[in-house]
């Protein structure tokens, strides 16, 4: 799947908006040892398309190295108390253009 600018549902907020991907394994963590001997290329650069304003806030929330050990896959970020919280806010907010 390619990383270009799209638009479509946010699987977080359920808003339809402009979308950017997010790596479930942040880029920063690919050259930590632990990440290069557990996980293949694929799997480093896997992500999912989602809006800037959850993007922004799944990485105000927690720091990368949480991100990649507890958050690699959708469903995590989806059932995480704070993040469902906060996407719920962010379900009511007008599109950021």
């Amino acid at each position: 799947m390619g990383k270009k600018l799209s638009t479509g549902y946010c699987p977080l907020c359920q808003r339809y908006a402009r979308l950017t991907f997010h790596h479930l394994i942040p880029k920063k963590m690919h050259r930590r040892t632990f990440f290069r001997k557990n996980f293949n290329k694929t799997q480093l650069h896997s992500g999912i398309f989602i809006c800037r304003q959850c993007h922004n806030g799944v990485h105000r929330f927690y720091t990368e190295m949480e991100l990649a050990k507890q958050f690699r896959t959708l469903e995590k970020l989806q059932h995480d108390d704070k993040l469902s919280r906060y996407f719920a806010w962010v379900s009511k907010q007008a599109i950021q253009v």
